[in-house]
């Protein structure tokens, strides 16, 4: 069997306290339910952890209505780090989480009221998109983004994740490696300039190349209906020396600490990152990781850039926890989504 991507299952968030950040993106943004709610060790991150096991508290929320979820991540052991500069536009890693709206004026006017830091006022975006950028409570940057489906209703206009927005240093690598490592093989635009829906942005007003990239064929596999569609927006700085967002730090620190895909067929999906060149720098390898309600296999490669980019296998997760009701994935046909009715069974998880 190959490899199967089924979307973006989380985009990791360091912060300085995981109920605390749960509860604004709760209340802001919708990601209502914490699939897990975990404290252990991360004793098989030593190549981002200076070679020292950490101690770490993390929660993944998700928003049923549809798209990724926050991996909402803390460490317990260490004060997590902030750059030691003011990161810009085209620095190199993850500058960006986009997140999905079912109507992008209306979205504006509600985060407005609720005394939310807009940085813009909605505009478009190259490909003619309507859109506009946030500040969450810790300064990280968000992307409301129109057009794109969503799994159900909710109480908020605002889905989950629907794609970042990464600096990166060779737009040519970056593109190869985001196609053939990760399906997004789709050009929505490939633009260079300077660009008036980004010059609020720190960094902004600077000339880009910019390319937008999505994924030509529908997603399979048992969360596709629930994660969506999604896009990788790759910025190359044209006029200054980009550096390294999470540089003299480690993962976990304070910011967007890496991207998360569902997939299945681990086994496939290495053999193909390796024979590409972007062998796995950390592996759980056959054991089932645990992360308390959920298990899977993890393993994360790096984007020609050192983005950390995490694959997630899983094969356990609550459906009703107080029942003691959890779904084994390893049973079930992996190329074929979850019914809808049990994949809304999922506000029940928390």
């Amino acid at each position: 069997m190959k490899k199967i991507i089924s979307g973006i299952q989380q985009v990791g968030i360091g912060v300085p306290d995981v109920y605390e950040a749960f509860d604004w993106y709760k209340k802001n943004f919708g990601m209502s339910v914490p699939l897990f709610d975990d404290k252990g060790t991360a004793a098989l991150m030593l190549p981002y952890t200076n070679n020292q096991p950490q101690n770490r508290h993390a929660v993944l929320a998700l928003n049923l209505k549809g798209g990724g979820g926050f991996e909402i991540w803390q460490y317990t052991t260490r004060t997590p780090l902030a750059p030691a500069f003011k990161v810009e536009l085209g620095d190199l890693g993850i500058f960006i989480c986009k997140i999905k709206s079912d109507d992008v004026q209306a979205t504006y006017r509600e985060l407005k009221d609720a005394k939310i830091e807009l940085l813009n006022e909605p505009q478009k975006a190259p490909d003619g998109s309507l859109h506009f950028y946030l500040k969450d409570s810790y300064g990280n940057l968000f992307d409301v983004i129109e057009n794109i489906p969503f799994f159900s209703r909710g109480t908020h206009r605002t889905g989950g994740a629907a794609g970042i927005g990464i600096g990166v240093s060779d737009m040519a690598a970056s593109m190869k490696f985001y196609s053939e490592v990760l399906g997004y093989d789709k050009l929505l635009y490939d633009k260079t300039g300077i660009f008036e829906d980004l010059v609020s942005l720190e960094g902004g007003g600077k000339s880009f190349r910019r390319v937008l990239l999505t994924h030509s064929k529908p997603m399979k596999g048992p969360f596709s209906r629930i994660l969506g569609s999604s896009q990788i927006e790759l910025f190359e700085a044209q006029d200054y020396n980009a550096r390294r967002i999470y540089a003299d730090r480690q993962w976990g620190d304070l910011g967007f600490i890496h991207i998360c895909f569902d997939i299945r067929n681990m086994a496939s999906m290495k053999t193909d990152c390796e024979s590409r060149g972007y062998p796995f720098r950390v592996d759980s390898g056959n054991n089932d990781f645990d992360m308390g309600e959920a298990a899977g296999h993890f393993a994360y490669v790096e984007d020609p850039d050192g983005t950390l980019i995490e694959l997630v296998e899983t094969f356990k997760i609550p459906i009703i926890k107080k029942f003691g009701w959890y779904l084994n994935l390893k049973k079930r046909n992996p190329e074929k989504a979850l019914p809808d009715w049990l994949l809304k069974l999922l506000k029940y998880a928390g």
